[in-house]
């Protein structure tokens, strides 16, 4: 039988070692096979070797350093009365797997889970507010933003006001400073009026001029209001003031002599100077207004729609008392931004409206009215 040589790598990797052990045994196996059986053996006992006479190495090529394996000189005796048991034992020798059994586990150590960003609470907030916005409008991205931002409108501005909640009326002069005379203002509207602390004697009579005219009704998302165009003014105290749209508060804002009633009509005019001149009309339970009636007719449902109204429809002198005395005080705005230095006129004698004509009315606004505010030294003039 030739020599057999296999180079042993004793520090290598333990795959490595696996493969010398395997290639061991193939070629062990294959020099049994070519070989005769030997004739003189002792049980146990490996023949000894001619030293004077060693047999040729035959080696394996080197492996590449880069593998990580570095290679030996060791070779493995061969003898012709070598039984096949201590050519396997020899060749593994020299080897650290012999006869043990040995177990390789495979440990990888897993990468970092990146854990993902977590939005601010603010930014959530701001991502749902223009997803949702989105979703109303029907539109993503500029159209968004816009839908999102508050509308104006014509009875207050572009800040969400309201008649209750966080955003009623004890809250006006917080929600914006231009708001804030609602707040601090000391000659604010309405107020309570009492005819036994009024001051009574004789004023000028408001001076109506009314004639047939077109209005547009507009639902603003606090009243019905109605825009007039035309030639409609009023004259007291020695100015002139034109009429530029009506409006409606139920209860009536107004408190005389303790009664709120069911209506009613704030009619705004100004001057030439940009001052205002308020005269309001009381409406009580009783028959139905021709006036409301023709309105209602065009009452818009839905808040920030307008709906013009048939060419010379409207003359506010119908809505007007036959009785035209009245009380007169300096006041406010009654809504946001409660501005002041404005003439109030309620006219004593109330109105009718039918019921069905205020339930109509209540269905959209149950309640639209500004408490009373304090009079803080002012005189209500009661004219007779």
């Amino acid at each position: 039988m030739k020599p057999v040589a296999v180079r042993l790598t004793p520090d290598a990797h333990w795959a490595s070692t696996l493969c010398g052990a395997a290639a061991c045994l193939a070629l062990a196996c294959s020099a049994f096979a070519a070989e005769p059986e030997p004739e003189h053996t002792t049980h146990g006992t490996p023949p000894k070797a001619a030293a004077s006479s060693p047999e040729p190495k035959a080696s394996t090529p080197n492996r590449s350093a880069s593998s990580g394996e570095a290679a030996t000189g060791d070779t493995l005796p061969a003898g012709k009365n070598t039984p096949l048991a201590d050519k396997i034992r020899a060749a593994l020798a020299g080897t650290a797997v012999a006869s043990k059994r040995m177990t390789v586990t495979l440990e990888s150590k897993p990468e970092p889970v990146r854990a993902l960003p977590t939005p601010s609470p603010a930014t959530s907030t701001a991502q749902y507010k223009k997803a949702r916005a989105a979703a109303v409008s029907g539109h993503s991205g500029a159209s968004a933003a816009a839908a999102e931002k508050p509308q104006a409108d014509s009875h207050g501005g572009e800040v969400h006001w309201a008649y209750e909640g966080n955003t009623g009326p004890q809250a006006w002069g917080k929600l914006k400073p231009e708001f804030s005379v609602c707040a601090q203002g000391k000659r604010q509207s309405p107020i309570a009026i009492e005819d036994g602390a009024t001051l009574q004697g004789p004023a000028e009579p408001i001076q109506f001029a009314y004639a047939p005219s077109n209005g547009t009704v507009v639902n603003n998302g606090h009243t019905i209001q109605v825009d007039i165009q035309g030639d409609n003014q009023i004259t007291v105290r020695g100015a002139t003031y034109r009429l530029l749209q009506f409006h409606f508060h139920t209860p009536s804002e107004e408190q005389v002599n303790g009664r709120r009633y069911p209506l009613v009509a704030h009619l705004v005019h100004k001057n030439s100077e940009g001052q205002l001149a308020v005269v309001a009309v009381l409406l009580d339970e009783g028959a139905a207004n021709a006036v409301i009636d023709k309105v209602w007719t065009y009452m818009p449902l839905d808040a920030g729609d307008r709906v013009r109204m048939p060419a010379g429809l409207l003359n506010l002198s119908d809505l007007l008392p036959a009785d035209q005395r009245y009380y007169q005080f300096m006041g406010s705005l009654t809504t946001p931004p409660c501005s002041e230095n404005v003439l109030w006129m309620v006219l004593k004698a109330p109105v009718t409206l039918s019921k069905a004509q205020h339930k109509l009315f209540t269905q959209l606004y149950p309640h639209n009215a500004r408490p009373v505010q304090p009079l803080n030294g002012r005189v209500v003039r009661e004219a007779q």
